[in-house]
């Protein structure tokens, strides 16, 4: 094993580290460290806590794409844990 392979593999070189800007959808931002871009970058955000329905507690509507959620309930819609 060469030797610079073998520094690698015992975890001795390390990800450059820096401080960036995270701007959330509101517009509000942070600096935070990361490994994203480099130093100074601007990390945009399309999806946060405070728009994403899984922090929200909002509907979600199941997009049928090539008819595949109404395949799965034609053939598993009369299970137990099926739809009421």
């Amino acid at each position: 094993m060469a030797k610079n392979a073998a520094a690698k593999a015992k975890g001795t070189e390390h990800p450059d580290y820096h401080f960036i800007k995270v701007v959330m959808t509101d517009g509000s931002e942070y600096k935070t460290r990361s490994t994203y871009g480099k130093e100074g970058d601007t990390l945009n955000l399309d999806i946060d806590p405070l728009t994403h329905p899984a922090w929200t507690g909002g509907e979600q509507k199941m997009l049928d794409r090539g008819g595949r959620v109404s395949r799965f309930n034609s053939r598993f819609g009369n299970l137990p844990f099926g739809r009421k």
